[in-house]
């Protein structure tokens, strides 16, 4: 039997078409492969202006090139600007990802922060003093003010006194920034 008919022979139960088909497959992996990796250089020059640190432009670089060959029928002429659109936007969410954790240290620290004894002093003596200021109020702005200040929430406040709770959180709000202009009276003339 030549090598003919043995491919005529072995094409019949379709072993020829899938060989051919799996080595064309490897073929085409291995050229996007040399075409991916031939952007390497550029992309490091274009991530290395976005990040600082060498690791994370190399990082960054690897995760884009990967992406691409992981992108199975990525067309030839369009490889280049993948990489660049890819590359560009890991470098979006890198700066994304410090600013979540910077934000997340910075909520963390201000819990842990501890109150020294003056401070606290000087916060319930300044408590006191503001709320000797309420009496400057009016009517239903200085009751929801008092009754917050008591624990009472302004939804308890709406219902005892039968009135909506809109109403309740607007003389709420409006005696709360009453008091912020009284408050910063009297620290500009302190200051003065």
């Amino acid at each position: 039997m030549d090598h003919r008919n043995l491919e005529d022979h072995l094409g019949e139960f379709g072993i020829v078409d899938r060989a051919i088909h799996e080595s064309q497959e490897e073929v085409r992996r291995e050229l996007s492969w040399d075409v991916i990796a031939s952007h390497r250089e550029r992309l490091m020059r274009l991530v290395r202006r976005r990040l600082p640190n060498a690791q994370d432009a190399e990082d960054c670089v690897q995760e884009a090139m990967l992406r691409a060959a992981a992108h199975g029928n990525l067309d030839r002429e369009r490889i280049g600007p993948f990489l660049t659109t890819v590359a560009l936007r890991l470098c979006v969410d890198h700066y994304r990802e410090l600013e979540r954790r910077r934000r997340l240290l910075r909520r963390a620290a201000d819990v842990g922060t501890a109150e020294t004894p003056d401070e606290g002093v000087c916060d319930q003596d300044f408590g006191r003093w503001l709320l000797g200021q309420v009496h400057l109020l009016r009517g239903r702005e200085r009751q929801v003010v008092l009754a917050r200040a008591h624990g009472i929430s302004t939804l308890e406040f709406a219902r005892m006194h039968q009135i909506s709770v809109k109403a309740a959180e607007g003389a709420f709000t409006r005696g709360r920034a009453r008091l912020r202009l009284v408050c910063a009276k009297a620290l500009d003339g302190a200051a003065a």
